[in-house]
């Protein structure tokens, strides 16, 4: 089998299996859904014109000079290498305008209120209506005084423009998502890697789980589903489903079964099947309710009698729409399970995408995904530019 975006090396001749490093102190890998499968090398005849033109090997050194390129080898190749760049800048520019248009409720109210301080001299009542916008827009008093008083520095008592003034803002957001922004690979550490999914119900976990399985699928990895939300039919089902897209192993239990035991079976035959990756739903429960969260406590527990080292991953899925509950969810499920990341779905559907600034000021935890939807892809790897930029409505 061949892993999907970690270092690899050729399959080890009497197992059949390929070895893989981790990845070097300071390098970072590519975003994890988009990058493409990298196939081992293998021996191979010389290569063809027809290869080199095309891209599907690398072109002989040295290059030749454009003046001595009488079959325009040298041209071909750097009009697809521009060609690949294009593509490249499209599919970012299509995921700012993705990201615009599901923040576009959380938008549309600060460019309202941004229209309302254009045009005029800034002064302490200006200030104290952008302040109040910030804090009405989810993001909460500590960021908006923050960015108020960063804002007024170089500004007081001018005129600016309403371009300026969501300029200035996004890079005033964008500095404080900056830290959280994290690239996650999952072939990296111990095999199988075990990643606990968790939050609230109808936060979106069963679904974003079947989106990463998907997209990490597809490019090569070996996956195990596990149905951990034994309480409701309903998502086991819907796990079902997106494993049979992704052509994963599924593991499930009838009906209110014990959700610790089947995490430990899941991680069990992971072991046994040699798998990449075990992805675990767990049931939707509320972070004041503490019997709930104490069953979780087991699951974590259960996971550790098999595999000391896991969880290796815990992620949060947070439903953008609660607002600044969420930040509540993230200190109780934090406490509870030791979150390691963070994805927020349904940014399509709300005005308070302005939350997640709110989370990533107050709690040092990496956001790793962003939904705007419900296909698969509809999960992008988080951006705090490209956010930042898409919740001030600078799309373009």
């Amino acid at each position: 089998m061949i892993l999907w975006w970690g270092k690899k090396k050729q399959p080890d001749a009497k197992t059949g299996e390929i070895p893989v490093e981790p990845l070097k102190p300071g390098e970072t890998p590519a975003s994890p859904l988009d990058r493409p499968v990298a196939t081992p090398a293998v021996a191979s005849p010389a290569v063809s014109l027809d290869q080199q033109i095309f891209g599907n090997a690398p072109i002989a050194q040295p290059e030749p000079d454009l003046d001595d390129d009488p079959i325009g080898l040298r041209k071909a190749a750097e009009r697809i290498a521009a060609e690949r760049a294009a593509e490249a800048a499209a599919r970012e520019e299509t995921v700012l305008h993705k990201l615009a248009e599901g923040l576009r409720r959380s938008s549309s109210r600060i460019a309202e209120g941004l229209a309302g301080l254009a045009k005029r001299k800034i002064d302490r009542d200006s200030l104290d209506e952008l302040e109040e916008l910030l804090i009405t827009s989810d993001m909460g008093t500590k960021v908006a005084a923050r960015i108020t008083k960063n804002f007024s520095s170089d500004r007081f008592d001018r005129e600016v423009s309403e371009a300026e003034i969501r300029g200035a803002l996004a890079t005033e957001i964008a500095a404080i998502l900056r830290p959280r922004e994290k690239v996650v690979d999952f072939s990296v550490g111990p095999r199988p890697r075990v990643v606990l999914f968790v939050g609230v119900n109808g936060s979106g976990k069963t679904t974003t789980i079947g989106k990463i399985a998907s997209k990490l699928s597809a490019q090569g990895a070996d996956v195990v589903l596990a149905a951990g939300d034994t309480f409701r039919a309903a998502a086991v089902e819907q796990l079902r489903i997106w494993a049979e897209r992704a052509n994963a192993r599924f593991i499930s239990k009838p009906q209110g079964a014990d959700a610790a035991g089947l995490a430990f079976e899941a991680v069990e035959i992971a072991k046994k099947e040699n798998r990449d990756l075990v992805l675990i739903d767990t049931a939707g429960r509320l972070q004041n309710k503490t019997q709930l969260m104490d069953e979780l406590s087991k699951v974590v527990r259960a996971i550790r009698k098999i595999e000391p080292s896991a969880p290796h991953d815990v992620i949060l899925v947070l439903d953008a729409t609660v607002g600044q509950n969420a930040l509540s969810q993230v200190e109780a499920f934090r406490n509870t399970a030791g979150v390691t990341g963070l994805v927020m779905t349904k940014l399509d559907g709300t005005a308070k995408g302005g939350v997640l600034v709110a989370i990533a000021e107050q709690h040092d935890i990496p956001i790793h995904f962003v939904g705007v939807g419900e296909k698969a892809e509809d999960l992008h790897p988080f951006s705090a530019d490209t956010f930042a930029r898409a919740l001030v409505g600078l799309d373009d």
